[in-house]
């Protein structure tokens, strides 16, 4: 209860304060006006207000019955009825002698009452076409120029169907209060307060209102005739239209200062009063005096004598108006009223507004006088400076600064003027200030008022002029001639063309032209019917009118003084004019009154209007907009120009490194001989060397360091032909070797080039040779220069023809040489082949025994090389021979005697040639030990010569090896068509004690399912459906929320956002921008749960796993990236679209689009392109909101707190330290940590975590794969040294490091590591398939240690495992690059009692084992297997491969061994290119309709 009591006093107190401060503020015993309307009429509070519907005397009439316009071709061209109807001379006076004063202050009138010129939202545009060959706007016959109309605004809850028509609005308040005086809102009010005396704010001088300097409130159109715009040196008044043209804008300055002399008056008579009270006693005065003019006063004048009902009082007669059937007309109805009547729509009607009371323009003269007290009518200034007899209308409007009104006394010359100047005739005719030379927008400066008013009729929906006429019980019309008999007889052409123009149906006949035509010294009847009408209900539902005593605003008396006010009086009151200076009824002007007018102002009189001008809004933004999408195109060239700079630098930095690291391994001898540089090609740099000619007359090349690069016999020419370069600097020199490629030399100088000739020519005498020395051009040296990379083309070219010989292949394949010349022909077929390009050609060393042996079998004569026949000779054997032939061919290169048989020696010297091939994958003891096994596995132990019968006894067993055995030489891979496939060859034996076991064979024996093409196709397609389906499912998910929020965003856009003006714009660029902003706002927050590594760890051990890829997250993720960068693209796009048409486009059509950021003040001109660019994209793209809201953080939230989780459990972790137990340095760059699991670090084999070194930086993680089992006590990580940070940490566990730390060999204590994870990936799933194949390459190995240990630890316990089989293959260049892999592979046969897994081991340094190089190396592997049952090369149980895996032959023959099985699982890890090896054989399976390989891998 004390509660409610304190919060009702509360209340109380605050009710008080609101209601003192309200009564301190307002200080008024009546009741204060709003200035927007509002509740005016209690009992319909909008009534009259501003934006209040406009109010219909009779129904709309739209072409759809709804909002579309009825236009061309129903109804005539609204230029073509312009020039027919108004056209006519000038010059001709008012019948009533009606002032220019009267015309002006109608105007004033009407901006009081309403306003529907402001463009609507969102924009529509019926632009009127202009006649082709129009003489003022189309004078050149384009027949392409339009008049700019936009329509006006309307309520958008209206125009929805048939029965809710479009129904336009008021801007303005509909009563006469001074709206045009203080404005139509609060606001708008204050801001022309200067809250001082209750005066409004004046400028520098006290009578003239202030001049805006920005802002939004005064309407600021451009000036036609000098193309100033911009609102700074407009008036700020009341009315926002009131700078329009200098003669309405004195109308408003008239009442400005009124106002103030009303003010300063009753400040003088009650000094007491506050600003406020002065100011609403003064507004209330302004007001009344205004009211009384405009309808006692000027309406009756404007109306030739028609006056409205005495305002109603008690036991009066009101001409009540009432509704009937939809249409408000007066009736006699007799009844009793008091004054106001609160059930009368003072609404504007728009047949008021947009016909009747347009009759006003017809009286608008084409210039207008100045004069001053003593009649002197003055010159006023041209825009040119010239002199004129009067102000031009066509270009008096929109004036910022005019020469002739720069102070007050001069817009009293301006009123003086108007007051003496008799308007035009009130006809037809309109001047053509206002007919060709009105205003327009800055696109086409000027337009066609009459033109604009017909068009502006039939936006507003107007009925025909017989239907109004209908309305107003007036006497029908038949005919067009029935409308104006007295017109019809003075003009009878007129009423012809017009009524042609409207095909003679008068049905058609619009209201306005009906209007003009029915019009005689005024307005007809129908215009005047419905201006009284307009006035009457304007008049009669004003609460606040000056003569309703109910109000409580006037006494009386005060009424009667109201009354009695004249414009006259106004005038007298705030202009220096005097009693006598201008007549006493200023809206006419008779006989006998002040200062008559020198003549009646015509066109010809005056300064030309200026002509119609076009301005195109890009105007002087072309290079700037053209430069910026020149930029936006190469951002993303540039940025990845950036990334391949910033990749280059990191490589050079890592090179650097490297070199850092080998400089102290590494010392350069000194160059010997005399020093140059090689030049190798046009395109490569100059390579340093340094030249000697040694003991055996041999011209060695040398690298600076030390190599010997070329060796060039000197003894084997006749002559020595060189060639000096006699330009640039003399230091080339070209030394041309035969059968060889050219040797190019740059000296320093001229002088060591000497130097070098004459070191020649000592050893060239001595074996009676002489050098021939030419000279000639470098550039000619050079072209004359056989380079190595044009012997290399000449030496291939040899090759593959001799292959082409030998495998009969086509010529295309081989290289048809029909297109070369004859000379380059004979050149190949005259080439002979060096000992080392046949080396090179082989792929060998040039000092391999095996190249030596060969190439002297071959030389037949012996010279050192080998000509065409003599390779040929060779290579019929090797490639087509029988296996005796090859045999015998082998025997023979190593019987160096010719006796038939080796000696032990000669035997095991065939054997290291062979060997040696294998490039140092046998260590020398492993190859002695190889030998002594093959001749002990052959039976050679006792004897002392080995013939080629017990040599062909030895390969009994290996025939089809040395039936499909070839020579593998450089540009034999192009001759593919004869060569047997290497998954069609490849066999995997098994050690000969496990025969028992089943053995894994290359071709499946399962027959097959024969299909045609197109069920091979449909059986591909379902089993991709079947092996993919749940990637298939995510896309699907992922893509249609993209989809889908991308549709919903152009749908919106494209067709609801009719309110926005969108669809009539720019909907191109606003559907693609808004459309791929959501599809990105979508896909870049969900991007992050593809890396949310602890969620993804954890969802893998539950249901999820079996509906989620999770191992495509990565993929997935480049996936989504890929597509939001495309977006990205697509996005800006859309926006360059939309920069230049929002650059192109008026400021009242983007103040439709974006209502929040701009506002139409009347200025056109549309913002330049930067700030599109540029403002509107602050930090954050987006939150300038021009379209709608952010929406971001909607699609940012979910996912964005899922990683905000998985952060923060990594971060639950990272720090605390874990010291390491052991370290060790391996061969190969590999470093062995061991160190102390944390508690609770539970984890699964196959998975990997994040380390830092404290000693490296904290912050610094790198992922590694544990090697270590789970059930081990300790967790092991095995970090290859290929960057700078493992670098870096291999060089902590160095000796000398860990001596500066402390106590070595156990300092490795001091150095603790931070530990994330542990993280999960598709190899932990090896233990859910019951055939696994692992597939290791280089350091990828990890997972795999990890794992086989994890299997054989599992197995003899009996653990409720799926898996029952694993096939291990390990492939690596040479078996010593990852001994540790071969210590725990052997740790596993060990272990492996149940022969759970099957190790193969692939050392791709050698070739494959059907190449005849390492056929022998093949059988020596497999004799040292049999002997001793370990590999020769791993000293492993496990099968040796040479050469690459053939995955496809390989997996083909898993569904043999196990056919039962329906999914294998392959896991692969290492280089891209391994992997991917391993998915083209998956997917090959696939396609199958057998046991499905899924495949899971990761890329080191």
């Amino acid at each position: 209860m004390d509660l409610r009591k304190w919060v009702w006093s509360t209340c109380a107190v605050l009710g008080f304060v609101i209601a003192v401060s309200e009564y301190s503020r307002c200080e008024t015993t009546w009741e204060v006006p709003r200035f927007d309307g509002w509740y005016n009429s209690l009992g319909y509070p909008r009534r009259g207000a501003v934006g209040s519907h406009l109010m219909r005397l009779v129904p709309a009439h739209y072409w759809d019955g709804v909002c579309q316009p009825v236009q061309e071709p129903l109804r005539p061209n609204p230029r073509t009825l312009s020039r027919v109807l108004t056209g006519g001379p000038s010059g001709l006076p008012s019948t009533r002698n009606l002032t220019v004063l009267s015309v002006f202050f109608g105007y004033h009138v009407a901006f009081e009452i309403f306003d529907s010129r402001t463009p609507g939202c969102p924009p529509e545009f019926m632009n009127i076409p202009v006649p082709k060959g129009d003489p003022v706007f189309d004078p050149t016959a384009t027949g392409t120029v339009v008049l700019p109309f936009q329509r006006g605004p309307w309520d958008k809850e209206s125009g929805q169907s048939p029965s809710n028509p479009r129904t336009q609005v008021n801007m303005v308040t509909t009563w006469i209060d001074g709206s045009s005086i203080y404005g139509p809102s609060t606001s708008w009010s204050d801001s022309l307060r200067s809250f001082s005396g209750g005066l409004l704010t004046a400028d520098s001088e006290r009578n003239m209102p202030k001049r805006a300097q920005g802002g939004n409130l005064m309407w600021s159109a451009s000036d036609p005739s000098t193309g100033e715009h911009g609102a700074d040196g407009l008036y700020e008044l009341g009315n926002a239209w009131a700078n329009e043209n200098m003669f309405t804008e004195a109308e408003g300055i008239i009442w400005f200062r009124y106002h103030n002399y009303v003010a300063s008056k009753l400040h003088m008579e009650h000094p007491e009063w506050s600003d406020e009270k002065l100011f609403q006693n003064a507004r209330k005065t302004v007001v009344g005096t205004f009211q009384n003019i405009a309808l006692y006063e000027w309406l009756p004048g404007y109306l030739r004598d028609k006056k409205l009902p005495p305002y109603p009082g008690k036991n009066q007669v009101e001409y009540a108006c009432r509704q009937v059937e939809g249409n408000r007309r007066c009736t006699g109805d007799h009844k009793l009223w008091s004054g106001y009547q609160k059930f009368v729509d003072p609404g504007i009607s728009p047949e008021f507004q947009a016909a009747a009371i347009r009759f006003g323009i017809t009286m608008a003269p084409p210039g207008v006088y100045m004069r001053n007290r003593t009649c002197n009518f003055r010159e006023v200034i041209n825009i040119d400076g010239s002199s004129s007899p009067a102000m031009r209308l066509c270009n008096s409007f929109w004036k910022r600064q005019s020469p002739n009104v720069k102070q007050s006394q001069d817009l009293d010359d301006l009123l003086m003027g108007m007051a003496s100047q008799i308007a035009e005739r009130e006809d037809n005719t309109v001047v053509e200030d206002l007919r060709d030379y009105m205003y327009g927008p800055l696109k086409f400066t000027r337009t066609d008022l009459v033109a604009v008013t017909i068009q502006r009729g039939r936006d507003f929906g107007l009925r025909g002029y017989t239907e109004v006429r209908k309305a107003l019980d007036l006497p029908p019309v038949e005919t067009f001639e029935d409308i104006n008999p007295e017109l019809n007889r003075t003009n009878p052409q007129l009423i012809h063309d017009v009524a042609e123009l409207y095909e003679r149906d008068i049905s058609k006949l619009e209201l306005f032209p009906g209007g003009l035509l029915e019009s005689h010294d005024g307005p007809g009847p129908v215009f005047s019917a419905i201006i009284l009408d307009q006035f009457e209900r304007i008049r009669n539902g004003d609460r606040f009118w000056f003569e309703n005593k109910q109000n409580g605003l006037f006494t009386e008396e005060e009424i009667q003084v109201i009354r009695n006010m004249t414009y006259y009086d106004v005038l007298m009151a705030v202009t220096t004019a005097e009693e006598n200076d201008i007549q006493k009824n200023v809206f006419f002007w008779k006989d006998g009154d002040p200062c008559p007018q020198p003549t009646q102002l015509n066109e010809s009189m005056l300064y030309p209007c200026t002509n119609a001008t076009k301005l195109n809004y890009f105007d002087g933004s072309q290079v700037g907009f053209g430069i910026f999408i020149v930029g936006l195109f190469l951002f993303p060239v540039v940025s990845f120009l950036v990334a391949c700079m910033v990749a280059y630098l990191r490589k050079y930095r890592y090179k650097k490194f490297q070199r850092r690291r080998k400089a102290g391994d590494r010392t350069e001898e000194s160059a010997v001989g005399i020093t140059a540089h090689e030049w190798q090609g046009h395109k490569k740099p100059l390579h340093p060397v340094s030249v000697e000619v040694d003991e055996k007359r041999r011209l060695q090349v040398f690298d600076r360091s030390g190599p010997a690069l070329r060796s060039l016999s000197l003894c084997s020419q006749n002559y020595l032909e060189v060639l000096l370069s006699s330009d640039c600097q003399r230091k080339a020199l070209l030394l041309k070797v035969p059968k060889e490629y050219d040797l190019v030399l740059f000296f320093d100088e001229e002088g060591k080039r000497a130097a070098f000739l004459k070191h020649l020519q000592p050893t060239v005498t001595d074996i009676g040779q002489e050098i021939r020395v030419r000279e000639m051009r470098e550039k000619a040296l050079l072209q004359e220069a056989l380079t190595r990379e044009q012997r290399a083309q000449i030496v291939e070219t040899f090759i593959r023809h001799a292959f082409s010989k030998v495998l009969e292949i086509q010529k295309r394949d081989a290289g048809d040489m029909n297109g070369v010349s004859r000379e380059k022909a004979r050149e190949v077929l005259q080439c002979e082949l060096t000992a080392s390009e046949f080396a090179d050609a082989l792929g060998l060393k040039p000092d391999s025994l095996f190249v030596e042996s060969m190439f002297t079998l071959a030389d037949k004569d012996g010279n050192g090389y080998l000509s065409f026949q003599e390779f040929l000779d060779v290579m019929v054997i090797f490639m087509i021979g029988s296996p005796e032939e090859k045999s015998k061919l082998m025997f023979s290169m190593n019987d160096i005697g010719g006796t038939g048989f080796l000696s032990k020696e000669e035997f095991a010297r065939m054997l290291r040639s062979f060997i040696e091939i294998s490039n140092g994958a046998l260590s020398k003891n492993q190859a002695e030990d190889g030998i002594k096994a093959m001749m002990q596995a052959a039976g050679f132990d006792n004897k002392d010569k080995i013939s080629w019968e017990d040599f062909h006894f030895l390969l009994r067993d290996h025939d089809k090896e040395l039936q499909f055995a070839q020579l593998n030489v450089k540009g034999m891979e192009k001759q593919g068509k004869k060569r047997l496939s290497r998954d069609q060859r490849v066999s995997f034996i098994c050690p000969a004690n496990r025969l028992s076991i089943k053995t894994v064979y290359v071709n499946p024996k399962r027959e097959q399912y024969i299909r045609n093409p197109v069920q091979q196709k449909i059986q591909q397609f379902k089993r991709f459906i079947e092996n993919y389906r749940r990637h298939i499912v995510c896309f699907i998910i992922v893509y249609g929320i993209t989809a889908g929020v991308t549709l919903e965003r152009c749908y919106y856009y494209g067709l609801q956002a009719d309110s926005t003006g969108i669809p009539g714009t720019s909907v191109v660029g606003i559907i693609v921008s808004r459309g791929s902003a959501a599809a990105i706002s979508f896909l870049f927050p969900y991007m992050l749960l593809t890396v949310c590594r602890n969620l993804i760890t954890l969802c893998r051990e539950t249901f999820l796993n079996r509906y989620i890829p999770f191992d495509a997250a990565i993929d997935f993720h480049r996936l989504m990236a890929m597509t939001a960068i495309i977006l990205s693209v697509v996005h800006s796009l859309g926006h360059v679209v939309n920069v230049y048409i929002f650059s192109v486009s008026d400021l009242n059509i983007l103040s439709c689009l974006f209502p929040n950021v701009l506002s139409n003040n009347g200025s056109e001109l549309p913002l330049k392109w930067s700030w599109w660019c540029f403002q509107t994209v602050p930090v954050i793209h987006g939150s300038f909101a021009l379209l709608q809201e952010p929406r971001f953080h909607i699609y940012l939230i979910p996912p964005g707190l899922l990683f905000l989780l998985d952060k923060l459990i990594s971060l639950s972790r990272k720090k605390v330290e874990i010291p390491v137990v052991r370290a060790e340095l391996l061969p190969s760059g590999v470093t062995h940590l061991e160190f102390k699991r944390p508690q609770g670090f539970v984890y699964r084999s196959g998975q990997w975590v994040r380390i830092a070194c404290l000693m490296l930086g904290t912050d610094e993680y790198h992922p590694f794969t544990l090697t270590s089992a789970p059930h081990e006590d300790t967790l092991s990580l095995h970090i290859r040294a290929v960057g700078p940070w493992t670098s870096q940490l291999r060089e902590l566990y160095t000796e000398e490091s860990l001596l500066e730390l402390g106590a070595y060999p156990k300092a490795w204590h001091s150095i603790t590591l931070y530990l994330d994870g542990p993280f999960g990936e598709g190899h932990q799933e090896w233990i859910d398939f019951e055939v696994s194949v692992l597939v290791g390459g280089g350091i990828g190995v990890t997972p795999f240690a990890s794992i086989l240990k994890d299997l054989v630890f599992k197995s003899p316990i009996k653990s409720k495992i799926q898996c029952k089989k694993v096939y291990f293959i390990w492939v690596t260049r040479t078996q010593r690059q990852f001994e540790w892999v071969s210590d725990i592979i052997r740790e596993v046969e060990e272990m492996d009692t149940q022969e759970l897994v099957s190790v193969h081991t692939y050392i791709t340094q050698v070739a494959e084992k059907f190449d005849l190089r390492t056929t022998m190396l093949y059988v020596c592997e497999r004799h040292f297997q049999k002997v001793w049952n370990r590999s020769l090369f791993t000293g492993l149980r496990s099968v040796t491969h040479f050469g690459r895996p053939p995955f496809g032959a390989f997996f083909s023959s898993l569904q043999e061994v196990h056919p039962e099985v329906g999914k294998i699982g392959v896991f692969s890890c290492g280089p891209p290119g391994l992997t991917k090896n391993v998915e083209k054989a998956c997917q090959q399976m696939n396609r199958r309709d057998q046991a499905y390989f899924m495949h899971h891998y990761e890329n080191f």
